[in-house]
């Protein structure tokens, strides 16, 4: 299946509240609609909201978190298997671990993207370095102590000064620092469940996958 480029707005009324996929210009009203209004093609509106059951809400919240960090169905399946495998911790906690640290992600939590999808076209240009190293890949999984910052010739570029001027009010969260005068942040732990403004269940996904 090739990556979603449609609206996004659709995706948030579908799931029926904003997840944020176009970050701070996610306030559209059109970005939420209440599903008691819509009804199936073809069919009139009732005023009634279509039953779900709890194997579609499951559905429903692992595609949150797909679209969320913007993942492929076999992409998650696979952070899914990782995460379970994990030695310690409760899987949805891994999976949000897992997800969390993503390349992309990171850079999106620093400030260096608007959005995610931002942060993945920044990364796949090769503006972004790790531990001084280019790094190109978006999945790339980045570790306690990694250091992420902007390649020599990416300081040059009007997307970097234009992130220059925006991230003095950037707020990152406590498992990353950020140094905006180097412009550089470090990756000072995994995340913890409280630290993430996560807008999906991850316990109904660990459900979902287990049958």
């Amino acid at each position: 299946m090739a990556r979603y480029r449609g609206p996004v707005c659709k995706i948030c009324r579908r799931a029926g509240e904003k997840l944020f996929l176009k970050g701070d210009r996610c306030v559209s009203p059109h970005c939420i609609v209440d599903r008691r209004s819509s009804s199936r093609s073809g069919s009139r509106s009732t005023g009634r909201r279509p039953k779900v059951s709890e194997r579609g809400l499951q559905l429903r919240e692992k595609q949150k978190a797909r679209y969320t960090y913007g993942v492929l169905e076999r992409q998650f399946r696979r952070y899914f298997a990782q995460a379970k495998k994990k030695s310690e911790g409760v899987t949805g906690e891994n999976l949000i671990q897992v997800l969390e640290a993503r390349l992309d992600n990171v850079v999106f939590r620093m400030g260096f993207g608007k959005t995610r999808n931002q942060a993945r076209q920044v990364v796949l240009h090769g503006h972004i370095k790790v531990n001084g190293r280019k790094v190109n890949i978006p999945s790339y999984s980045v570790r306690s102590g990694d250091v992420i910052s902007w390649g020599e010739k990416a300081t040059k570029t009007e997307l970097y000064h234009g992130v220059v001027e925006g991230i003095g009010d950037r707020i990152v969260p406590d498992w990353l620092s950020l140094d905006t005068q180097t412009m550089s942040g470090q990756v000072m732990g995994q995340p913890t469940r409280d630290q993430v403004d996560a807008r999906f269940n991850e316990k109904a996904i660990v459900e979902y996958y287990s049958r």
